[in-house]
């Protein structure tokens, strides 16, 4: 597989995912704005993910079924109507409206892991995928930062016209540069459909990697969906630019993918999980205690990347070898109950934020591990994590 490919389906993975998070630095402008509430504006960042589920759940799942460069350009082509409907919207239902759409349409990004586990061979697949999720975090916050950076120097709708264009550019890019790859299945579209819930039944281990993501996923999004009230607030005053270099902190996180990818290419993926479950916890204790100071809340923002990406990747190796021919499905299934988790978790973010200010919503996400931890100690270790069936619940 050569590198060039790996690193455009990195790059385009981050700019697809990117989508979901533009708006997450510009919630108190467009509190303003559209004259909404702070819980009704983080309503935006859960709409958005409600659609990336919906696309998890109905979308990828025909990366099995069609053949998958010509999907990828016409949901990249739907991305950019939206997204331009976005940049134009003149109403916060309209907004909203727009948002779900790019969502579910966002999908994309999950059509392009599985594509590169395919083209991966066996003993470096943990490695590869752990570089193009590198990408796809990254994409997450840099999307912050460019949004605030483009906000601030001219408007939050060049925000999105914006990404429309850059959607559009990669439609190209990618039918032009990505290999003929046949479709797995040819069982009817509903049968598919069927066949992604039967393989959560058939697979333990997708159901628990997907639970273990779900609570990381969901401390990650009430951590980023609210600190930027914190640091716009009365205690650091930071402007929209300021909360987009402090997610640069967050951007190093990205970083541990590559180690995320040989550790389970090496069989350790079980510790590993743990391990990550433990960090994000002290990380969220770390970022209450010290929220008068902002090194310790950036040092948070780092810790918990790395531990939501760490688990990510390995949860991805294990659930890409339970069936070869259906990772797509395997895919949707897995990234369609971490999105939920992700979404449950933004919208609680903003909940606990309003009620309880920043130490209820450390006290939300130091939580969230804690129980996926008290989980992962019921995992009962047979052979090999990384092998299908392995983790029995």
């Amino acid at each position: 597989m050569p590198g060039w490919l790996v690193a455009l389906l990195a790059v385009a993975t981050g700019m697809t995912v990117a989508n979901l998070y533009y708006a997450q630095p510009l919630l108190s402008s467009l509190s303003g704005v559209f004259h909404t509430s702070t819980a009704t504006t983080g309503a935006l960042i859960t709409l958005t993910q409600v659609g990336y589920v919906i696309g998890m759940l109905f979308l990828v799942p025909l990366g099995d079924r069609l053949e998958k460069r010509n999907l990828i350009a016409v949901l990249l082509a739907i991305t950019t109507l939206a997204l331009v409907a976005a940049g134009l919207a003149t109403s916060f239902p309209m907004l909203l409206i727009a948002s779900l759409v790019s969502g579910a349409t966002s999908v994309v990004a999950q059509i392009l892991v599985p594509f590169a586990a395919g083209l991966a061979p066996d003993h470096a697949r943990g490695r590869i995928v752990g570089r193009v999720m590198s990408g796809l975090l990254t994409g997450i916050l840099l999307s912050r930062t460019l949004s605030s950076l483009v906000s601030d120097l001219t408007d939050w709708r060049v925000v999105f016209l914006g990404s429309a264009g850059l959607m559009a550019l990669l439609a190209v890019a990618l039918r032009v540069a990505l290999p003929r790859q046949a479709p797995t299945t040819t069982i009817p579209y509903h049968h598919v459909l069927r066949s992604t819930v039967r393989l959560v039944r058939t697979h333990p281990a997708l159901l628990r990697r997907g639970l273990y993501q779900a609570a990381m996923f969901g401390a990650f999004s009430a951590f980023w969906t609210t600190v930027s009230f914190v640091l716009t607030g009365p205690r650091f005053h930071y402007s929209e630019i300021g909360v987009g270099v402090f997610a640069l902190v967050g951007a190093a996180g990205a970083v541990i993918a590559p180690f995320a990818g040989r550790w389970a290419d090496r069989g350790l993926v079980r510790p590993m999980t743990g391990a990550a479950f433990a960090v994000a916890a002290l990380a969220f204790a770390l970022a209450g205690f010290g929220g008068h100071s902002i090194v310790l809340i950036a040092l948070a923002a780092v810790l918990i990347d790395m531990a939501v990406q760490t688990a990510l990747v390995l949860g991805q190796h294990t659930v890409y070898q339970l069936d070869p021919a259906a990772r797509a499905r395997l895919n949707s299934a897995f990234i369609a109950m971490f999105f939920v988790g992700g979404a449950i978790g933004s919208q609680l973010g903003s909940v606990f934020y309003h009620a309880g200010g920043w130490t209820a919503v450390t006290g939300l996400g130091a939580a969230l591990p804690l129980v996926a931890l008290l989980y992962w100690t019921t995992e009962r270790r047979h052979r090999a994590d990384t092998k299908p069936n392995t983790a029995i619940l």
